[in-house]
């Protein structure tokens, strides 16, 4: 339902028109380290496909994704994929089997580092560098921060014609979501970063008007009901990447795999409640319509009459302010043939090649069954 076809006319009153404004088309972009090169390919297959975003949203290496998509200094297909191949690891030996390719890479990032997105403490000299029980952090993201800037320009974010920017982060003191949003923040690299202090892999928070921050995929890795919150006029027409799947079929055969598939099940998308609500809530608006519809066309007494002009004002606000619903989910699923709990820490450039790969293709068979 993209409208509301039926106008609100009171007995006293002008007709006031209570439409859905033009329903918006919205990206939204997971966390989950490595693996957000699958979301670089799904990218690459949108953007053939001619889909332009009103709004880009993700969290941790989606808000990475979605502010390269969003304010690219170039062409962000171009950039985004070039931003990936610098991340990848050039010291992996290329052509091993996944299994031994994905482990030598994860080893070698959580010793070494990556030299374009962090860099071990214990390389870093420092006033506690030898009391690393004092630590709070493993690996700092300058980096990282380094390697967006290459990429970005933020300034355009401000463009009329730039896609609306949201990322999410979670408020250490508190463990409330902290939202920036470029409609109404200055967005800055540092804003970003502070989307992607991923606590159990050691990387560093973030210090932000005051606030201390941590990864947003600590209260939620998909975004949508943020999005929903912060624009809830418009109906939406969503793209959603899911990095971790949802089903699998296989138990785990011992401690590693129970923990891979604990912490899949932490980060998959769970929307579903988000979309019942949003059918529910349009369901209980058209009820509320009808029943307004038949109260205007009532006679009614003049304390009935103020009492419904209260009503009217009240209904028109919902409807007209949290009415928006989800029109269209299209949901691009990342599939894994063997399981590792650290794949997300595989920054190989076979890897990360694949998974370009493999987010293409998905998103080109998701958009096929539209």
């Amino acid at each position: 339902m993209n409208s509301f076809q039926d106008a609100v006319q009171p007995t006293s009153k002008p007709k006031m028109n209570i439409s859905r404004q033009a329903s918006e088309t919205v990206l939204i972009l997971q966390g989950g380290g490595s693996l957000g090169a699958y979301e670089c390919g799904v990218y690459k297959s949108l953007h053939k496909h001619g889909i332009k975003f009103d709004i880009v949203a993700g969290t941790s290496i989606g808000a990475i994704n979605a502010t390269i998509i969003a304010c690219a200094k170039n062409d962000p297909m171009k950039d985004l994929e070039s931003f990936w191949l610098d991340l990848a690891d050039g010291v992996t030996p290329p052509n091993l089997p996944y299994n031994m390719r994905s482990r030598f890479s994860a080893m070698y990032s959580a010793v070494f580092g990556n030299p374009n997105a962090f860099f071990p403490k214990w390389f870093l000299p420092s006033m506690d560098y030898f009391f690393p029980f004092l630590w709070s952090y493993l690996y700092d993201n300058t980096p990282l921060k380094n390697t967006l800037n290459k990429y970005v320009d933020f300034k355009k974010l401000r463009e009329r014609n730039s896609p609306r920017l949201i990322v999410t982060s979670t408020d250490i003191e508190n463990a409330r979501p902290s939202i920036f949003d470029s409609m109404y923040d200055n967005i800055t690299a540092d804003h970003v970063l502070a989307s992607a202090g991923y606590p159990f892999y050691g990387i560093s928070w973030a210090k932000i008007n005051g606030r201390y921050l941590w990864d947003g995929t600590l209260l939620n890795n998909t975004p949508l009901r943020e999005v929903i919150d912060a624009s809830p006029k418009h109906n939406k027409n969503v793209y959603l990447v899911d990095l971790f799947p949802h089903e699998q079929h296989d138990l785990p055969r011992n401690m590693v795999e129970v923990w891979h598939r604990a912490r899949d099940i932490t980060h998959v998308d769970k929307t579903l409640h988000t979309l019942r609500m949003s059918k529910l809530i349009n369901r209980q608006l058209g009820l509320i319509r009808n029943m307004h519809d038949i109260l205007d066309k009532s006679s009614l007494d003049e304390d009935s009459k103020t009492m419904f002009s209260n009503i009217q004002k009240e209904y028109h606000e919902i409807a007209q302010e949290r009415g928006a619903i989800i029109d269209q989910i299209v949901r691009i699923q990342r599939k894994e043939d063997s399981h590792f709990l650290f794949e997300d820490a595989d920054f190989s450039i076979d890897t990360i090649k694949n998974l370009m790969k493999n987010g293409e293709r998905d998103a080109i068979l998701a958009l096929s069954e539209i």
